[in-house]
């Protein structure tokens, strides 16, 4: 088959039919006209998030997500919740939720085979999803209004209930990398199930992201520091591209062994304290870089009117 023939017909349907060699500056921008955002993940406890704005403020560094409690929300107590919206809240930081219940929670055995694996992180039956769902609703009235999702049937149905009004219209939904997305059309797929920002797969070229962001306007969030286990790369010195290109973007930090090593609640604080602080340390790094190497792009100021900033009660 012709494959000219062949990449016509993917552009028909908004798919580019090549990765795009040619590197067009992305016009594309978040609502305040900037082109890039910091996200530092594993912000896991009241402490952790306490060290991330001691640094924000050392630093004057400005962060606008975090990714949090990925050990699993389920873990901390009603009280540390709170008092994590509260100081979110305050320092005006955007929070995407890991609700707890997830697939290696599971009783389920495929997961946990090597080939099993490879089948990717998906809820097994309707009692799951429930679980799962009660978590995001549990963090909902305590304040929060950003969530991270894996699976795409789950975000279609919290994209339903949001809709119906069963989830408040200013939740956002982030799609996570162990989602395995990895193309134009996978991120459109993920753009008409709702998803508002999603996270590639790390080892995407310069060309490889341009295609998905002429698929989609929702924001690419690009892993620049990534755990040893998923690669262990860093692309700080691609970041000034990377924002041209992907503009807007997330730049993720989150350096680290593994998940599973990072993210466990015997971790002690005072080890995530001090990773966090590393994490504004390296989002500092990136922000001279771009400014130095392509100064067109500007970070969105702290607190933009677009981040899901939790609201306590």
């Amino acid at each position: 088959m012709d494959l000219k023939k062949i990449q016509k017909m993917m552009e028909k349907h908004g798919v580019p039919g090549r990765d795009l060699y040619d590197l067009p500056t992305s016009e594309k921008r978040f609502p305040d006209k900037c082109q890039y955002r910091i996200e530092i993940s594993g912000v896991e406890r009241p402490s952790t998030l306490e060290a991330v704005i001691d640094e924000m403020d050392k630093r004057d560094v400005p962060v606008h997500r975090l990714i949090s409690m990925v050990m699993g929300a389920t873990l901390l107590s009603d009280k540390e919740m709170e008092q994590f919206a509260k100081l979110a809240h305050d320092a005006k930081l955007e929070v995407n939720v890991t609700p707890g219940p997830r697939t290696l929670w599971d009783l389920g055995g495929q997961i946990r085979t090597p080939e099993g694996a490879i089948s990717g992180i998906r809820f097994r039956g309707s009692d799951n999803l429930s679980y799962v769902i009660a978590d995001i609703m549990r963090a909902i009235d305590l304040g929060f209004r950003g969530f991270l999702v894996v699976d795409e049937g789950l975000l279609w149905l919290l994209a339903q209930m949001r809709k119906a009004g069963d989830i408040p219209k200013d939740v956002v939904f982030k799609v996570s990398i162990f989602a395995g997305h990895a193309n134009p059309a996978g991120a459109k797929v993920l753009e008409m199930l709702g998803a508002n920002t999603f996270n590639p797969v790390a080892d995407l070229t310069l060309p490889m992201l341009a295609a998905i962001r002429k698929a989609v306007d929702i924001p690419v969030d690009v892993h620049v520091y990534l755990f040893d286990s998923f690669g262990g790369f860093n692309r700080f010195w691609e970041t000034p591209e990377i924002a041209r290109v992907t503009a807007p973007c997330y730049f993720k930090i989150e350096p680290g062994p593994s998940v599973s090593a990072m993210y466990k609640p015997w971790t002690s604080p005072e080890s995530l304290a001090f990773s966090a602080r590393e994490k504004v340390k390296n989002a500092e790094t990136i922000i001279q870089l771009v400014d130095k190497n392509y100064p067109e792009a500007k970070p969105s100021k702290v607190g933009a009117r677009d981040l899901a900033i939790p609201k306590p009660k």
